[in-house]
């Protein structure tokens, strides 16, 4: 069954997909328009103009948002993005993103900017992907994340927020203040501050009583 509406309001998808109902997590939508199918083994669904749905765990609006898959599994926008990952205190914005509802992993792309409040952390990558159940975030190219003085970056980094650990790899870096670490990798405890650095060890450190550096 195919379907076009306009919809100025906020709907629930259960209202308009039967299907639904074998879900066990309920999706509410707003946008200026809605097309899509509704079928046995794959239902699809597209908002148009402010786009808005909200999950259990996620809330995202976009210029456009697509739902696909037995009971709509996959979320993909695109356009100007931005949510929230209420749950785990994460908000972001982005160029586009894929949500697998099932496996509850999270893709972004293009200009990712993330935001985990609880930890006091802020993320900036061309692409991201974040994992609900392990709370991993692998951040790949022009990866830059700022947490108290600490400002670290790389080519690829992988942020465990549970842990509070980030891990950097890809001409990595760290500044603290006037203090410079380079190796080949680095870790980063986020709650102690401790750094580790592994392979070609390099930085400068600032002598806090008479302001010289130090080169190691």
């Amino acid at each position: 069954m195919n379907f076009r509406v306009f919809l100025p309001a906020v709907l629930c998808l259960l209202l308009c997909a039967p299907s639904f109902a074998a879900a066990a997590e309920k999706i509410d939508f707003s946008a200026d328009s809605m097309s899509g199918s509704i079928g046995e083994n794959a239902d699809y669904t597209k908002l148009t103009g402010h786009a808005r749905i909200k999950t259990e765990s996620l809330e995202i609006s976009a210029d456009s948002i697509e739902l696909s898959g037995k009971n709509f599994r996959y979320i993909v926008a695109s356009g100007t993005v931005d949510g929230t990952h209420s749950a785990d205190g994460l908000a972001f914005s982005c160029g586009s993103l894929r949500y697998d509802r099932e496996r509850k992993v999270s893709v972004f792309s293009e200009n990712v900017h993330l935001v985990d409040s609880q930890n006091g952390v802020e993320a900036d990558a061309q692409r991201i992907e974040y994992n609900e159940e392990t709370g991993v975030a692998v951040m790949q190219i022009a990866v830059k994340l700022v947490q108290k003085e600490n400002v670290c970056t790389a080519a690829f980094a992988v942020y465990r927020k549970k842990q509070q650990l980030l891990e950097l790899s890809g001409s990595p870096q760290i500044v603290r203040g006037k203090d410079t670490f380079r190796a080949q990798e680095i870790t980063l405890n986020l709650e102690t501050d401790e750094i580790t650095l592994d392979g070609r060890v390099r930085g400068t450190v600032t002598d806090s009583e008479n302001g010289k550096n130090t080169d190691e």
